[in-house]
């Protein structure tokens, strides 16, 4: 008898050692089940931040008359247009980023940027190459999606190329000070990118900038760029900006006005650039020359200098603050912003005139702006201009102001 209790309990000491086995095994693999699910959504994840899609849209109304309508005896004129049509797709891979952005706008599609972005130096710059924007002006490098009112100020459309194949560098330290160099091939201003032998026209830019952040929303902002332009003896283009309104035919500031455009070997331009932010207030303004060295020495327009500045406010009414970033050195709009008012207003110059030709103008813009959320905008801006100079005549005829209104739906995707 006792061998059969034996037998019995060792058969039973057996049968919960083998249980608690399997019991361990069984949670063991649960474990490693548990695990590989984790690692394949991480790796879903990481597929889908991999490439990205998304995309603007933007629908502008311009009512015009005076001297923007010059060309129809300054009669009233409209236009209702796309302003952007634009399809992005964005990726990474490791210490390389990428970003494409096609414009559809004008009828035909175009590469508006394509920036490779490598990230890989440890306490060193960030190198972007491609189709990349010029570190140019502060308010030509603030995107479209942030523009406080409709459109730029006719000082950045004069200055800024925007977007031009090349190379750049830029950094940014926790002092405040950020830096940004860059090479370019300069098919810009009336250059078709190349001389006479085929060989690159190129432009040297590169802006310095300091910034004081003591809090998000309060922020002091000082900066200055130059850039260095290789013309080639190519024709300065004689309009250089349309005077703040998109659609008239005629572009108010234009430097050959009543005289002759000009063969440039180079240009000299350069800028300086002041914000201000104060919570739901923000007060930005830049001053700048641009400087043209004619091919032919003996041209009355041979070092000729031409001068623009402008000062803008906003102010959130429902109370929300623009973001602003040390990385790039410019302001975007609230984050996460909903159901909120903004108010805005600049008065911009710009100076084309020599002794004999061109002219200068003076613009005045007040806006408005309704978010709806962080992808849908209502805008709505006045805009009053004065032309004067030796070329009014020649260009405007007895038109020398101009009004316009300018609406847009902005939508974001």
């Amino acid at each position: 008898m006792k061998k059969i209790y034996t037998c019995v309990g060792l058969l039973l000491t057996s049968s919960v050692s083998f249980a608690e086995v399997d019991l361990s095994s069984l949670e063991a693999r649960i474990k490693q089940l548990e695990e590989q699910l984790s690692n394949q959504e991480i790796s879903r994840k990481k597929q889908a931040e991999l490439l990205t899609f998304g995309g603007r849209l933007q629908l502008d109304y311009n009512q015009f008359d005076g001297a923007y309508n010059a060309v129809n005896g300054g009669d009233t004129g409209a236009e209702l247009f796309p302003r952007r049509v634009r399809i992005s797709a964005e990726g990474e891979q490791d210490d390389l980023d990428f970003k494409l952005i096609m414009d559809f706008s004008e009828g035909e599609a175009e590469i508006l940027l394509l920036r490779f972005r490598y990230t890989g130096f440890e306490n060193g710059p960030q190198i972007k190459f491609g189709r990349i924007r010029e570190d140019i002006s502060l308010d030509a490098l603030t995107s479209s999606k942030h523009l406080a009112l409709i459109e730029r100020s006719s000082y950045a459309n004069t200055m800024s190329p925007f977007f031009r194949y090349g190379v750049s560098a830029y950094q940014s330290f926790d002092s405040g000070l950020r830096y940004a160099v860059g090479v370019y091939n300069n098919d810009a201003f009336g250059s078709d990118g190349d001389d006479e032998s085929s060989n690159l026209s190129l432009s040297y830019s590169s802006r310095l900038t300091w910034s004081h952040v003591p809090a998000q929303g309060n922020v002091f902002h000082l900066g200055a760029w130059h850039s260095l332009r290789e013309m080639d003896g190519d024709i300065l283009n004689a309009a250089f900006a349309r005077g703040e309104i998109r659609e008239p035919e005629v572009r108010l500031v234009n430097y050959a006005a009543g005289g002759d455009t000009a063969a440039v070997d180079q240009i000299n331009q350069y800028g300086v650039e002041l914000g201000w932010q104060k919570n739901a207030f923000l007060l930005q303004a830049e001053y700048g020359e641009r400087e043209i060295e004619t091919e032919n020495s003996a041209s009355i327009l041979d070092g000729e200098t031409y001068e623009g500045y402008y000062v803008q406010a906003s102010y959130f009414l429902t109370g929300e603050s623009r973001r602003y970033s040390k990385g790039s050195a410019k302001w975007s709009s609230p984050k996460g912003v909903r159901n909120a008012w903004e108010v805005a207003a600049r008065f911009s110059s710009f100076d084309a005139t020599s002794d004999s030709q061109g002219t200068e103008l003076e613009t005045f813009t007040l806006g408005a702006s309704y978010y709806l959320n962080p992808d849908v905008r209502l805008m709505l801006n006045y805009v009053h201009s004065e032309v004067s100079g030796p070329g009014v005549s020649a260009l405007l005829g007895n038109e020398d102001e101009g009004d316009g209104i300018t609406a847009r739906i902005h939508y974001e995707f």
